[in-house]
């Protein structure tokens, strides 16, 4: 005789008292959980790589100003423009680079920006590089 025989063939128990729980609420029991809430999308955003701003030295620069100064003589023709510049991101230090082709509308002195047919607006100061003019 086994240890269990007396028992193993009773019907299994149902409580008077307490409802039949369902298969899905009695493995939602057995769930994972996060038991930091947060903590995974922490360390994805953490691993996310960011570039570094550039530092142009004064000869990018003056070829930056240069071509600035020539889309100023043919805004009126709302250039075509290539223009690699960078944008910050926003939830740590650093940032992208970011390639965008569009029509020029506006050269704001005052803001220190460019304002496209798209209504994209680019910071100045965040210009990389200007690589062609159509």
């Amino acid at each position: 005789m086994n240890d269990y025989d007396d028992i193993i063939n009773l019907p299994h128990h149902q409580s008077k008292n307490h409802p039949h729980m369902s298969m899905h609420d009695r493995a939602a029991q057995f769930a994972p959980f996060a038991a930091l809430t947060g903590y995974d999308d922490a360390v994805k955003e953490a691993r996310r790589l960011t570039d570094s701003k550039p530092e142009l030295d004064e000869n990018k620069l003056e070829e930056l100003d240069q071509k600035l100064a020539d889309l100023m003589i043919r805004i009126e023709e709302h250039p075509e423009v290539v223009i690699t510049y960078f944008e910050p991101d926003d939830k740590k230090e650093g940032g992208a680079y970011v390639t965008c082709v569009s029509k020029l509308k506006k050269i704001d002195s005052y803001k220190h920006q460019l304002i496209f047919e798209d209504g994209r607006e680019l910071k100045i100061c965040n210009i990389v590089e200007i690589k062609k003019m159509v």
